[in-house]
């Protein structure tokens, strides 16, 4: 903003960066006046991620009160890989009920079904609170 590279769309009513002589509104949305490209970075795909994605709760029985460890739903014997859409998260119990076989041939329906996730939904996830000033423009329908 000093710079003339961004300007302030909305700020913190309540809140000032100081100086040693100036004060400052503390924004909370900035617009770039020109574009800068970032390169896409792709979630990682990592144990804790697939946790957060299914909001720590059992794939199959949905109970969110027990060990939870990761399960293939094809299972990596018979081919399935480890992507988004072949992992889940799933209590002891059920991974080792549903053993070496898809869920229909154990027939455990899944909740939902498993899906490579954005950057939004992390950010839903993660932040503690959200700034309603945010909210025009990330969660749209």
């Amino acid at each position: 903003m000093f710079l003339g590279k961004a300007e302030i769309v909305a700020d913190n009513a309540n809140k000032r960066i100081h100086s040693v002589t100036k004060s400052f509104p503390l924004p909370s949305i900035i617009r770039l006046n020109s574009y800068i490209r970032v390169p896409y970075k792709s979630i990682i795909l990592t144990r804790k991620n697939i946790l957060r994605r299914d909001g720590h709760r059992c794939a199959y029985c949905g109970r969110s009160d027990l060990t939870l460890t990761i399960d293939h739903v094809m299972p990596k014997a018979r081919g399935g890989g480890d992507t988004w859409e072949n992992l889940v998260a799933a209590c002891v119990k059920c991974n080792n009920k549903k053993g070496d076989r898809t869920p229909d041939e154990a027939n455990m329906p899944m909740r939902v079904k498993p899906y490579a996730p954005n950057h939004i939904m992390f950010m839903k996830n993660t932040v503690s609170r959200l700034d309603d000033n945010w909210k025009t423009y990330l969660f749209q329908s």
